[in-house]
């Protein structure tokens, strides 16, 4: 991108530089982490944030299990190859996004206007299908609020889902789908960054 061109991107942005930067322009997946602690009201301003992105029917599945405990921890790592499973057990936050498969239920809390709307979703593959499309839109959320406070996410696919689910949401109906570590960036944290798609490949106008 020419000087130009990032000069006139950034003035097309309500927010600064630094901002846009942080968010986006600057923003790294983390593959290692320091060991400086995430604390309680971090953890709670995350999600303070993520919730308020827009869902369809303001529906809002995601579901966050913060592994605290080493024994919850050791138990979502041992779902992993090798390489994740190390960056599991030396972040300082690891965070499971699971879905509910019944959010539903909640329909007269999130929808109170016309709670009636419950009785579209009573198919469980029309209700499954809504109720993930709509977590991996708030995982997305997720992680511009991990990089809002200051910190690096570092996501992570490839588990085992139904052993995670086994380990830390037997007794509930939430399906994991992510995890993702959280904390400040440690030592050389970043791979080279991979291209991506321009405009002229990625967008049009009809």
């Amino acid at each position: 991108m020419s000087v130009q061109a990032e000069t006139n991107l950034y003035e097309s942005m309500a927010i600064g530089q630094a901002a846009a930067d942080q968010l986006f322009f600057e923003a790294r997946s983390a593959n290692s982490f320091s060991d400086e602690p995430v604390t309680d009201d971090v953890l709670d301003a995350i999600y303070e944030a993520m919730k308020m992105g827009p869902t369809m029917m303001n529906n809002q599945p995601l579901r966050i299990t913060w592994i605290k405990s080493p024994e919850a921890r050791q138990a979502v790592a041992s779902t992993m190859p090798g390489s994740n499973a190390a960056k599991a057990l030396s972040a300082p936050a690891l965070a499971v996004l699971s879905f509910d498969t019944e959010w539903h239920e909640e329909f007269a809390n999130f929808f109170p206007h016309a709670p009636e709307r419950k009785e579209m979703f009573q198919d469980a593959g029309v209700r499954t299908a809504v109720g993930s499309n709509n977590a991996w839109l708030q995982a997305g959320y997720f992680i511009m609020a991990v990089r809002a406070v200051g910190l690096a996410a570092g996501p992570m696919g490839g588990f085992d889902s139904d052993a995670v689910d086994a380990a830390i949401n037997a007794g509930n109906n939430h399906k994991s789908f992510l995890v993702v570590n959280v904390g400040k960036p440690g030592e050389n944290p970043w791979f080279d960054r991979l291209p991506r798609h321009d405009a002229e490949l990625a967008t049009r106008s009809i």
